[in-house]
């Protein structure tokens, strides 16, 4: 079980400066959406540069012209880049090809996606990796819960889980066994993400 970093909506020397603290900690850095729209693919190489032994995420959030955007991502240094799960299914597949011929991978993002059969398809189609994904605005209605897991259950993928989740709610997400848990603002809002860091992998390798 990897704990994913997630770096968004933050300046980037305030991501370099977390990502430092919180290396002993974290498995993945993940670069969010909103700082690859401010600073572009500088930031990606920046991190890889600056932390060779992690495996970078560029959160591309890509739901058309696959093949130029798994591209752009890998060729700049990202180990991982994410894809829509509502996307057609020419850019789903056009995706997991250009990823493996550039050794990288892709995370099929699932925000907005209740049914089953999608993720049937998704799976039938090669994807090997999915995120359950609370996003950001839905996270005002409540943040991840253990019911989400229904939509994969059975899929036979790699799960990763976001959306709010905390120190309170990752007892109960471990026991589901997840693949990766990405934690946001809960480590990045706090006076010592350090701490927080280190009580939330202490959780997952229990």
């Amino acid at each position: 079980m990897r704990l994913q970093l997630a770096l968004d909506r933050l300046p980037k020397d305030k991501c370099i400066q977390l990502a430092e603290d919180t290396k002993a900690y974290v498995d993945i850095i993940e670069i969010g959406t909103g700082v690859i729209k401010a600073y572009g693919m500088s930031i990606v190489q920046e991190m890889r540069r600056l932390f060779p032994e992690k495996t970078i995420l560029a959160d591309m959030k890509t739901c058309d012209a696959a093949k130029h955007e798994v591209r752009q991502a890998l060729e700049a240094g990202a180990d991982i880049t994410t894809v829509m799960g509502f996307s057609a299914d020419a850019s789903i597949k056009d995706a997991l090809q250009e990823a493996e011929k550039l050794g990288g991978q892709i995370m099929i993002d699932l925000l907005g996606i209740q049914s089953k059969n999608r993720v049937e398809e998704l799976a039938s189609l090669g994807v090997e990796l999915v995120s359950l994904h609370v996003g950001k605005d839905q996270q005002k209605e409540g943040a991840f819960h253990e019911d989400l897991f229904q939509l994969t259950e059975g899929a036979g993928l790699a799960v990763a889980v976001a959306g709010g989740i905390n120190e309170d709610s990752i007892v109960g997400i471990v026991e589901n066994h997840p693949a990766i848990i990405i934690v946001g603002s809960t480590i990045t809002g706090q006076e010592n993400p350090q701490e927080i860091a280190a009580t939330l992998k202490a959780y997952m390798v229990h």
